[in-house]
Formats: C-alpha cells, structure tokens, sequence
C-alpha cells in the first residue's frame, strides 16, 4: 500500500508537492537552461549565508551530506595541517573517521553527548597544540538535537588563527548563521534539510581565498572539491561527472518557497513553534527530554523511552506509521530513547495531529 507519511526526521524530510513536481521533467548535464539552474542556485545559498561572490563561493557535490564533509576535510586540510574536531555526538566522531581515513593527522575532543562544544576548553586545546591548523564541528548535533553555540565557539577559533570548517547540515536555511561576519571557512550542508529538497548532494559554502590554495591536496577523484569548483567556475555551472539533476532542480523550487515563507527567520519561527508544541504536548503525555531546554534546537528532539516493561521501539515505530508519522530510533550510547523532527514541510497542525495519534498507540511487544 503506497501511504504517504509525515517524516518527523531530520532529512530526508516532508517535500511540499510543488518540489516532487519538479522532478517530473528530465534536464541534460550540459544543457545551458540546466546549468544556469546550479549557477542560481550557487548565488543565493551565498546570499542565504549573508556572504558575497566575491569572498566566498559554493560548490555543489553529489552524493549525501557525508559525502560532502568528506569532500571539504578531504580537500581542504594539506598534507602538514592537523585538524582538532570537537565532538559531542555521532557527526563529530564520522568528522574524525573520515579524517582518519585520508591519513590526516587529527586530535578528538569529546565533550559527551549530552554537553556542548565549550568555548573556554576549546582556547585551551587551540594554547596547548600549535600544530592545529583547522578545527571542524557540528553546529547542530542530531544525535540528540542538541545546538552547539557557534556565536561563542568560532570567535575562539578564529582569535587562535585557526580554520574553521562547520558541519551545518541540519541547521543551514532554517537557523540563521552569520557565516561572513563570524568568519566561518567553509560550511557543509546538504539539500535534504532545512531548505527542504530532496536527496541526491549537498554543498560547501567556502572562502574563496581558501579554495584557492587547495590544489592538489584531495584524497580522492569523486570528492576532489578544489577541481569541482574550477570546473563550474570555469564552465559556468557544469559538474565534472553526472550531477543529480532532478534533485537540482528540486532545490531550485525549494529555495523559491523558502524565500515565499519569508527567508530563513520565519522558517526558523516556524521549526521553533513546532518544536516546542512537540516538547510541551510531549511533557504532558508523560515523556522526558533528554537535553535541558536551554541546549535544544528547533530541528530534532530527543526523548527517554518509556519506563515501561516490555517497551519496543519498533512496535511504538509500527503504531505511529499507522497514523501517519514516520519517527527515529535513539542514537545516544548511554540512553535508552527516541527522536522526533520538527523541520521540513511539517506545521503546528502535523504536530497537534502527532500527539493526539500518542494517546492511540501502543508501545510494548504483547
């Protein structure tokens, strides 16, 4: 039975119609209509960073998020730069594994999940090895939801001389981040999330006088993001191998409706609004969220399963999608939980909805 559901995750995420509409029509790689697309959509993700063409550029590259933090660490770091990667979750730690994996030298610092990225113990790291050269984190951490305080953290980065590269994957386009005040480096993000496309690649918003310097130093062919950007510089919007196109012009629809909702902020007021809708009806229900309010984002939230003998994620999974909700299991190593999303084409209505299907089901095995 094909039985459309709210995905209440973190990306893929809810499409709006118009966005599936899109990609009923088929484009060619080399077509000029095809290529102004990306070259549009290039220039307005510098704007949605409050960044101008003229310090910064984007690049576009195929695959899912993780193929395009790759391709930045891979890409950007040479090979006599250490990283220092501040982890509080999953991403940070995948941010290391790939550092590993392209024999770049790189030091972990975990502050646990349930605590954020610290600003003071980061000044220390950066005092006590000058051999660090870029420092990568999550700005929101989907592992539990929790919002890393990018306003205080790259400032710290930034006073040490350090490259600052953010995986914005969950945050970009529905939290605003101030990339060209804040000096960030390079941003990773995906077209999945928070602009609401659909999967198939994402993107780096990088300086330009940092691309610039980073010939040659990719670890692989595919991911090599300094030869991806000479070729759509050079030939105005072209890939070097075949790009997602339905995907692409998927977004360039999804930008459109983000500027009609009113821009980055009233999409955020809207996350907001469902996200805390969803932890107040939560609460009432007798559910507990794992982070404090004060470190939540509006993007996902993570809640301790229920005390309850016999409790199955699976079959309380199995009853949401009955109703109509598409949730996640738990990521956290120590907890046992659950997490709902609160982004994509999601309302207060989806959410009041969602809660009332809570009094319905069943979360145990019988």
């Amino acid at each position: 039975m094909d039985q459309h559901y709210k995905l209440l995750t973190p990306g893929p995420l809810t499409t709006s119609l118009s966005v599936k509409q899109t990609m009923l029509k088929d484009w060619c790689t080399w077509d000029a209509d095809y290529n102004d697309i990306v070259q549009e959509i290039r220039r307005e993700l510098l704007q949605l960073a409050g960044t101008t063409d003229e310090e910064y550029t984007t690049v576009l590259m195929q695959g899912s998020g993780t193929f395009s933090v790759e391709a930045a660490i891979g890409s950007l770091l040479g090979p006599d730069d250490k990283l220092l990667v501040l982890a509080n979750g999953a991403y940070g730690q995948r941010i290391a594994t790939i550092a590993r994996y392209a024999k770049i030298a790189v030091h972990v610092h975990d502050f646990g999940e349930t605590k954020p990225v610290d600003p003071q113990t980061t000044g220390q790291l950066l005092q006590a090895d000058p051999d660090i050269t870029h420092v990568a984190l999550v700005h929101c951490e989907t592992t539990t939801g929790m919002l890393n305080p990018i306003e205080s953290i790259i400032p710290v980065i930034k006073a040490h001389g350090k490259l600052c590269i953010l995986d914005a994957m969950s945050s970009f386009g529905g939290i605003p981040i101030a990339v060209g005040e804040l000096g960030i480096d390079a941003l990773v993000s995906s077209a999945n999330k928070c602009i609401q496309g659909v999967p198939g690649f994402g993107f780096v918003i990088v300086k330009r006088s940092v691309i610039a310097g980073c010939k040659g130093y990719a670890r692989s062919l595919s991911l090599d993001l300094y030869d991806q950007w000479v070729t759509m510089e050079e030939n105005h919007g072209k890939w070097r191998f075949t790009s997602a196109t339905h995907t692409v012009r998927a977004f360039r629809q999804a930008l459109t409706e983000l500027h009609d909702e009113g821009g980055i902020r009233a999409r955020n007021a809207r996350y907001a609004q469902n996200q805390r809708m969803l932890v107040d009806g939560m609460r009432e229900l007798g559910y507990v969220t794992l982070l404090d309010d004060t470190q939540h984002s509006p993007i996902i939230t993570t809640f301790l399963s229920p005390d309850t003998p016999g409790f199955s994620f699976r079959a309380f999974y199995d009853a949401l999608k009955v109703h109509g909700f598409v949730i996640y299991p738990g990521k956290v190593t120590d907890y046992n939980c659950f997490r709902i999303g609160t982004i994509g084409e999601v309302y207060p209505d989806d959410i009041q909805r969602l809660l009332q299907a809570m009094l319905m089901v069943s979360y145990t095995d019988e």
